[in-house]
């Protein structure tokens, strides 16, 4: 009896979702191809502190290849997909040779959105790859290095005013650091300016930070981040964002520094394949993880809209593309062995935290929740073992002890030569 042919697996994008389902399918009768733009996967909860200085890149991301080294089955593509036709079953790379799958499993994720107002990306700075978190920190070091030149009041206190556009977890997070790095590991390093007199504002639409979480965290949060010396501005939306700063209600920021942290949209996986997508271009999947209509597509994670039965998609969390990921691999892998197939996905909800700051933090577990020490303990703890290897898990607890006991960041270096501001360059400063 001939053997049977190893059917063809596609997986788009390297995050969590498609890790997780390349690991689910190991053993299977498939070869499998991973396309990602970069050639790290990276673990997207801690990049804020790389934009902060507290981490390096390496210690938050590994080479894709470095994990799947010993995976016999697996081919990895550094590549850009360009479209996908689902009628012939081929994958377009921007830069490569077309794949041909029997299986496709898209595992894009998401970008932020500005709300309609694309032109507002010109200045503000998002946080979703490394380059991103790079850019970040080296505004950041740049304002307060700016700041001990100019000489002028003025001036100094745009530079020194950052406003983090955003009250979910990365906005909280962001803000929190920034006001740390500011008071503390800064404080005594300038000789011409006070790098405590920074002012961090944390922007939100909505009527409380943290607004997935009970209203005793967000309330706790909140006065966390005021402990910092972080202002929270609530109930404003932001109505113009240019080079000079933003507007916020009624009120207008001049300042150098905005990161926005605000609105995501998946990407654009849904117009590759013709599919239905919900308002933030995630595409709507079946009880499965499938498309609608195609059976060997599978959407996972950030760029799919799941319904869960509450009358809201999941959140585009780490977990939920975890879970997909393993599942939708059990999922093949049962349908390639000929063996029952598992039944509708179910997302076990284990809980949810926020870090705002040292020693600050916020846990839900849904039977009982946590403040401050202990649930940063558990927030540590927790992200240290999610790591993706003992490597970087040596190196970040490293990292986070020298920090804790001594409020020092070990990756403040500028290699580059930052581009000032346009308005500062104007006043002849650069």
């Amino acid at each position: 009896m001939p053997p049977v042919p190893r059917k063809r697996i596609v997986i788009v994008g390297a995050g969590f979702g498609g890790m997780a389902a390349v690991k689910a399918l190991k053993g299977a009768n498939a070869d499998i191809t991973l396309v990602d733009r970069t050639n790290h996967h990276l673990f997207q909860p801690l990049l804020y502190q790389v934009a902060t200085a507290a981490l390096s890149p390496a210690d938050i991301a590994t080479a894709t290849r470095a994990l799947l080294r010993y995976d016999k089955h697996t081919t990895v593509l550094m590549s850009e997909v360009e479209s996908v036709d689902a009628d012939r079953r081929i994958v377009r790379l921007a830069d490569g040779p077309e794949l041909a799958y029997d299986f496709l499993i898209l595992a894009t994720g998401a970008a932020y959105s500005f709300f309609g107002h694309g032109e507002w990306a010109k200045y503000a700075q998002v946080l979703k790859t490394l380059a991103d978190a790079l850019s970040i920190r080296e505004r950041l070091l740049s304002a307060f290095e700016w700041a001990e030149e100019c000489g002028d009041p003025e001036m100094i206190r745009r530079l020194l005013t950052f406003v983090v556009v955003g009250g979910g977890p990365t906005g909280v997070e962001m803000a929190g650091t920034i006001a740390e790095l500011a008071r503390s590991t800064l404080a005594w390093d300038f000789k011409n300016i006070d790098p405590r007199s920074a002012r961090i504002i944390l922007c939100e639409a909505g009527d409380r930070v943290l607004s997935a979480f009970p209203h005793r965290l967000s309330h706790y949060a909140a006065g966390a981040l005021r402990k910092l010396g972080v202002e929270v501005q609530l109930n404003e939306a932001v109505n113009e964002i240019d080079a000079t700063g933003l507007a916020l209600g009624e009120t207008c920021i001049e300042t150098a520094n905005i990161i926005w942290c605000a609105g995501t949209e998946a990407r654009p996986a849904a117009r590759w394949i013709g599919a239905d997508a919900a308002r933030n271009r995630g595409v709507k999947v079946e009880p499965d993880c499938s498309v609608p209509g195609r059976p060997e597509i599978f959407a996972i994670g950030d760029v799919s809209s799941f319904d869960s039965g509450s009358g809201a998609p999941l959140p585009g969390l780490a977990p939920v593309a975890k879970q997909q990921g393993a599942y939708v691999g059990r999922l093949l892998k049962a349908r390639l062995a000929g063996r029952r197939e598992p039944g509708p996905f179910r997302y076990k909800d284990f809980g949810t935290m926020a870090i705002i700051g040292r020693s600050h933090a916020i846990a839900d577990f849904g039977r009982f929740t946590l403040t401050g020490f202990p649930a940063w303990l558990a927030w540590s703890l927790v992200h240290l073992m999610l790591l993706v290897d003992f490597r970087s898990r040596i190196l970040v607890y490293v990292n986070w002890s020298w920090a804790f006991f001594t409020y020092g960041r070990g990756a403040r270096l500028l290699t580059g030569v930052p581009r000032r501001p346009q308005w500062q360059r104007r006043a002849g400063l650069g």
